[in-house]
């Protein structure tokens, strides 16, 4: 069977059929369970421009709340070869080549600190990144030769960060934010670049920031020299800061 080709400029969703516009969609209303609710999910549905909206399953939260996942069709389309996302300009690396690099451009230790900051107690994705055994097969900076990791755990407030960066003398500073109700990751993280630049240490650190909300164009934006997502590892991180501080002239 031939497969039909895939127009970029003009991409809808995918169901069971190419273009279909069939998508699927979960979320929770403030409404007793019921056939009420369900007509409520419907026709919030219909609201936002889907077509033939179908409530396949409905749940009771109970106190007064109604999960639903719902089947709809999207009229609109989207130009996929318009698209720019700023990513991180790094070529890849192995655990070994970042620490040939250290050793032949470097010639010293990077020293490295991670934490999660503020109120933040996940420690997943900063463990993932730092930590000698590192996640999925890919070592952690711990494990690294020629990098000297710290990692500071979780509800760093950002005056002991920048108090341990000045202590232990940091190159680079990882910060992992997981927990984002209300954009608290935005001030959490837009209030460590102020007081990096209020005790003038902005320009004299590699300042990276990650977690599963977190991509390149808000770390820009926030003021942060990277931003990694998901799907991130140590060496994508350690290739990053070793170029920053050569091209930055910080060794």
């Amino acid at each position: 069977m031939a497969i039909e080709k895939v127009d970029l400029s003009n991409v809808k969703p995918y169901g069971d059929t190419l273009n279909d516009g069939m998508i699927q969609l979960s979320f929770t209303l403030p409404v007793p369970y019921g056939e009420e609710a369900k007509e409520a999910a419907r026709r919030l549905m219909l609201k936002m421009g889907l077509e033939e909206p179908n409530v396949v399953n409905a749940m009771d939260l109970g106190i007064g709340y109604t999960y639903f996942i719902v089947y709809a069709k999207s009229s609109h389309t989207i130009n996929y070869n318009a698209i720019n996302v700023p990513k991180v300009d790094v070529d890849r690396m192995t655990k070994e080549e970042v620490e040939e690099f250290i050793e032949k451009k470097i010639k010293r230790d990077v020293v490295i600190l991670g934490a999660c900051t503020g109120s933040d107690a996940h420690t997943v994705g900063i463990d993932a990144i730092m930590n000698m055994k590192g996640y999925h097969g890919h070592y952690g900076l711990e494990r690294y030769k020629g990098i000297e990791a710290h990692n500071l755990g979780s509800q760093v407030e950002n005056e002991e960060l920048i108090s341990k960066a000045i202590e232990m003398k940091a190159d680079a500073l990882l910060v992992s934010q997981v927990v984002t109700q209300k954009d608290v990751h935005i001030k959490n993280l837009t209030e460590l670049i102020e007081l990096l630049e209020a005790e003038n240490l902005r320009d004299k650190l590699i300042v990276v920031c990650g977690g599963p909300r977190i991509s390149h164009e808000l770390a820009k934006e926030l003021g942060y020299d990277a931003g990694f997502g998901t799907n991130t590892y140590a060496e994508d991180v350690g290739a990053f800061v070793i170029h920053e501080l050569v091209e930055r002239n910080l060794v």
